[in-house]
């Protein structure tokens, strides 16, 4: 073979390999465009999820805002509404006890009436009454106004109840204001 021969194959060997390397190079180019475009739809979907969820939080912020406004606005709307039969038994009261003729008889029924209205309304909220006349002292529920010396009675014992106490679901709205015994 002569020198122009291997000249010739070795020129026609590069350019083979040349050809190839382009050929890879299209491909991967190829690829990496495939590549590229799946990771951009990829992102554009987190992106997007991102988005919703971003506006999906926004709107149970507000609504959980709008709730607690509510919640705090009409707590009491319920409790009103159990009232507002004691108010009008009171005026209608007022206006039988007012006149000439007035029935001392009929109005202390009437207020009678009232009171349990009331007592019905106010447990129906969850409040209970203390009345803890004859029990055993109780700081956490009774308020000791005075001691009176008592030879028939335990010590901390309670006398006499100058008022009534009040709890809100097992929360004391006010103590029972109380007369305690002591040893004589």
């Amino acid at each position: 073979m002569t020198s122009t021969e291997n000249l010739s194959q070795e020129t026609a060997h590069q350019a083979e390999g040349e050809q190839s390397e382009a050929a890879v190079e299209a491909v991967s180019y190829e690829q990496l465009a495939l590549t590229l475009q799946d990771a951009q739809t990829k992102a554009d979907d987190y992106w997007n999820q991102l988005l919703r969820v971003r506006a999906d939080m926004e709107n149970l912020r507000r609504r959980a805002e709008r709730d607690l406004e509510n919640a705090h606005k009409y707590a009491l709307e319920r409790f009103f509404g159990e009232l507002l039969p004691v108010k009008d038994s009171l005026e209608m009261g007022l206006v039988a006890a007012s006149g000439e003729a007035a029935d001392i008889a009929k109005v202390r029924e009437g207020l009678d009436l009232t009171v349990k209205m009331m007592q019905t309304a106010v447990q129906k909220a969850g409040v209970r009454e203390i009345d803890p006349q004859g029990e055993k002292f109780n700081p956490e529920l009774h308020q000791a106004m005075t001691t009176q010396e008592s030879a028939g009675l335990e010590p901390n014992t309670v006398v006499a109840v100058f008022q009534k106490g009040y709890l809100l679901n097992d929360r004391v709205v006010r103590p029972a204001m109380v007369v305690v015994s002591k040893k004589p």
